[in-house]
């Protein structure tokens, strides 16, 4: 035991206590340090509680927690505010240890997936790659039998539950539907029941869809007749496949920009005569999707929600038992509809009224409609969004939701609660501490446990009056002492003026455990630029997606912002992307660098590299396309490279319907010409995420126009990074290429370890 103890402290004082000059950057000792800082930064955070849950029979709060001991598990009373351990972990301990004949320590139990049941008598976990459950009365574990999983599983991609043979049993238990030779069949429960056809025009080309909905008083059923479209395969090579020795290969269905995409009517079947009712198909031409069939509790009609197709419209469409057609909502905009982000219906008393979320006024907010589809009233308001709906409360017409933005001195990214009524009355700020929020209501939401952190303070966890956000009690207050012991330092918040002198764009910036302000260090992007949300980490963490404090290890400043074009904004900020993917916040991302560079000198700009993976492997590769003046230095895994060649949903909502020119404007593929700088390639062959084919396109390109860049394909890896293997080849070629130094020989890799103290 003495010789790890003494290995790891003598490993800390070398790399940590010994912090090298600016010539030794990207040295052996940099990749140690960088290597020994993952293991280095784990289970350092104290006090700060995880896998928080409201157990219902219960009435009380679970959650676990790390402490100086080890993992402890706790409960916490709203009423009485007594916290409490959550169960005898010395006598699980020993229980475990006699069923696996293995000496396990009470508070240093690997066991992961830790759930208690909501009358907290049961403990559920995995250990040992099997599942448990421990009885808190008999303190007694068994194993759990894993059922076989009859679920139908497949590639993401494919179209599911068009052809599964399925029966519908009707409310009253009278009738079953089902689809038969492509049409709609029902027939009696009983043994002797009749069979009857519904539907007689469906066929290979145009059926019924099996997603049959019953109306609640079993008179009605309505569905969808589908034309599907025609595939779209694409072909990957599994090179080294562990079956056999020859490569295998394999498809995807894989829907792309400009494809035909399957078209739905909406068919209504009227039980008691076996007719069926037309639908007028006119408000809903040229469509990319219809969903959320559902009938009005007193079956007077069904709704369904319309995307059209470019995702400029987008509809709350009722159809009466008539067939009678009428839009209640009619959402439009002339750029996009954030339809797979901010889309949030909520109907009141069965249909009475309808709450939703628009961007219409320029900021992501709640409106009032009338069962009619007539406004009566916009609900939130104001220069900040709503991020999402926690609750409804119909009788006291209140909703409970998330937002940003509107405590102005604060990061505008930063969640909050609030509680308001349906009028648009009285504003209740449940939480307001500057930090970025995350509570967990109790089931009647008279109480919430609220853990708050920046990624520059630590963890704050507290109970909370569910309808006042009065502190009841301060549960934690997280410890990082042991972390910064490691010589981890915290990251920086940093904002800046966007391009229009006015806009603050938002970052974080981080640097290496031996930083020294008098050296000169040069900077390192991490990007995602993807439109769909907002990514630079706003709550405490110890390292983020990326690596990024290890990398800074190498002797780099790295830095991670969120330009324009991305969301959780206004719509103003966010429409930068529209159908201009290429422009990636850069304006934004250059002028934050610069300023930051400006108050602190040691950030080298004449040496700047950028990596990212995915939409952010096409961003960045655009940063050298693009912006080739600033960015010098580039490493791309997985990248989605020309919107054409990526999948549909995502492109076609940011990009537009029908394909433009602004689709090749936008293209590493059409701009590849342009390389200047440094670029290395990372793919895995398996990608079925991102068409591969999208990065070999760029790399034609590159080798037709004679272009030098540098290329990793890695067998059997599907959409990622690039693994252990990609993301030190990404170090060394930072460090060769920014720091100007040859990495150092892969052989120290092998002989390191991380000891335990």
């Amino acid at each position: 035991m003495i010789k790890p103890i003494l290995i790891y402290c003598l490993t800390l004082f070398f790399l940590f206590c010994n912090p090298s000059d600016g010539k030794s950057q990207g040295k052996v000792e940099d990749y140690q340090r960088a290597e020994l800082f993952n293991g280095l930064m784990q289970n350092k955070i104290y006090h700060a509680p995880t896998n928080i849950k409201w157990l219902a029979d219960k009435r009380q709060y679970f959650y676990s927690i790390l402490t100086a001991k080890g993992t402890e598990y706790r409960l916490v009373d709203p009423h009485s505010l007594i916290q409490a351990s959550a169960f005898d972990q010395e006598r699980l301990a020993a229980e475990l240890s006699s069923l696996t004949n293995s000496k396990l320590e009470a508070f240093k139990l690997p066991i992961t997936n830790v759930a208690m049941n909501n009358n907290a008598t049961e403990l559920n976990f995995n250990y040992g790659d099997k599942q448990w459950t421990y009885d808190l009365a008999t303190f007694k574990c068994k194993e759990i039998v894993k059922q076989d999983n009859q679920r139908q599983t497949g590639y993401w991609g494919d179209r599911q539950g068009d052809a599964l043979d399925r029966k519908v049993k009707s409310p009253d238990g009278k009738w079953n539907a089902y689809i038969k030779n492509y049409n709609v069949y029902i027939k009696g429960t009983e043994p002797t029941a009749k069979e009857f056809q519904l539907s007689f025009d469906g066929s290979e080309g145009e059926y019924y869809n099996t997603e049959l909905a019953w109306s609640p008083d079993s008179k009605k059923l309505a569905t969808y007749k589908v034309r599907p479209a025609k595939p779209h395969l694409i072909y990957l090579i599994e090179s080294s496949p562990t079956t056999q020795l020859q490569p295998i290969l394999q498809s995807r269905n894989y829907l792309k920009p400009g494809d035909a995409l399957a078209q739905s009517q909406p068919s209504l079947f009227i039980i008691d005569t076996k007719k069926q009712i037309a639908v007028d198909q006119s408000k809903i031409p040229t469509q990319y999707a219809l969903t959320n069939l559902q009938w009005r509790t007193d079956s007077r009609a069904f709704t369904f929600e319309y995307n059209q197709r470019g995702h400029q419209k987008y509809s709350v469409v009722e159809v009466n038992t008539t067939g009678f057609v009428k839009e209640l909502i009619a959402e439009e905009s002339k750029t996009f509809i954030h339809y797979s982000g901010k889309r949030f219906r909520y109907d009141i008393n069965d249909g009475k009224e309808i709450i939703w979320a628009s961007e219409r006024d320029g900021w992501n907010h709640l409106y009032l409609y009338d069962g009619e589809g007539k406004l009566k009233n916009q609900i939130t308001k104001g220069e900040w969004v709503i991020r999402s709906i926690i609750n409804v409360n119909e009788k006291e017409r209140t909703i409970l939701f998330e937002g940003s933005g509107m405590e102005k001195s604060q990061d505008p990214y930063f969640i909050q609660y609030y509680k308001i009524n349906f009028d648009g009355t009285g504003l209740i700020k449940l939480t307001t501490e500057d930090g970025n929020h995350k509570a967990y209501f109790s089931d009647d939401f008279s109480t919430f446990i609220d853990t708050y952190s920046r990624i520059d303070k630590v963890q704050i966890t507290i109970l909370r009056n569910g309808k006042t956000g009065k502190l009841l009690k301060e549960l934690e207050q997280a410890d990082i002492n042991p972390l910064l012991k490691t010589g981890w330092k915290l990251p920086e918040v940093f904002s800046a003026k966007g391009r229009d002198g006015k806009t603050d764009i938002w970052g974080m910036i981080i640097r290496p455990s031996n930083f020294n302000p008098s050296k000169k260090y040069p900077v390192i992007e991490y990007i995602y630029a993807g439109p769909h949300d907002s990514f630079v980490p706003k709550s405490f963490v110890n390292d983020s997606r990326g690596s990024l404090h290890e990398l800074a290890e190498l002797g780099f400043i790295v830095v991670q912002i969120d330009g324009m074009g991305t969301s959780n904004r206004s719509k103003a900020f966010h429409d930068v992307a529209w159908k201009n993917l290429k422009d990636g916040g850069f304006p934004d991302r250059i002028l934050w660098i610069k300023e930051a560079a400006k108050k602190y000198n040691y950030m080298d700009l004449s040496r700047v590299g950028i990596f990212g993976n995915s939409a952010g492997g096409q961003s960045l590769l655009g940063a050298l396309l693009f912006h080739p003046d600033f960015y010098k230095v580039a490493v791309s895994s997985s990248g989605c490279h020309d919107n054409r060649m990526d999948k549909i949903w995502w492109n076609e909502q940011w990009m537009g319907y029908p394909i433009g020119p602004e689709y090749g404007e936008s293209s590493n593929v059409d701009n590849a010409y342009r390389l200047q700088g440094k670029l290395l390639l990372i793919l895995g062959e398996l990608d079925d995420n991102v068409d591969p084919s999208s990065t070999m396109q760029v790399i034609n390109q590159l080798v037709k126009a004679n272009k030098n860049f540098d290329f990793l394909m890695v067998p059997g890896m599907k959409h990622s990074l690039g693994g252990d293997y990609g993301e030190h080849k990404r170090r060394d070629f930072f460090v060769k290429h920014l720091l100007g130094v040859d990495p150092p020989e892969w052989a120290w890799k092998t002989n390191i370890t991380i000891p335990k103290p």
